[in-house]
């Protein structure tokens, strides 16, 4: 499971994921991305299991890259626990997903290759995707420029 070998401090602020992303917006390294259309938190399991999805489905051939991290702790009680008596212990890791971050890319195989891999991986995490290529990312950043 990803997480961090460190951190400043021990838990976090729910805050809030208001807005579309500002960066990770574009598809840097791979031919052919997942972008999140929701705002969502989205676990380290999740994110592994989407990984494993594709790379199960492309069978040694190409490279994905994580282009998310879950660097934010989210704390819960134990169940049947009165209130009060501070904040319960870290749970889980997620990552931070705002609308139009590019969570996943893939390079190295064709295009129906890469969609279905894409999609496999879409059913895994808990927010609305899409699949884009390199080409219809860039040109739809030149149109509203």
């Amino acid at each position: 499971m990803l997480m961090p070998k460190r951190v400043k401090r021990r838990k976090q602020f729910r805050g809030s994921m208001a807005g579309k992303a500002l960066r990770g917006n574009t598809i840097s390294n791979g031919e052919y991305g997942l972008v999140a259309t929701e705002p969502c938190w989205i676990k380290s399991n999740q994110i592994e299991a989407a990984r494993i999805a594709m790379t199960r489905y492309i069978k040694r051939g190409g490279k994905v890259w994580i282009k998310i991290f879950p660097d934010k702790p989210v704390t819960a009680k134990p169940a049947e626990t009165r209130m009060g008596s501070g904040k319960g212990s870290v749970e889980y890791w997620v990552a931070v997903v705002k609308p139009g971050r590019v969570m996943f890319e893939i390079a190295g195989v064709p295009e129906e290759i890469a969609r279905e891999a894409l999609r496999l991986a879409m059913h895994k995490l808990p927010c609305k995707c899409k699949i884009v290529a390199k080409a219809d990312l860039e040109g739809g950043d030149n149109s509203e420029k």
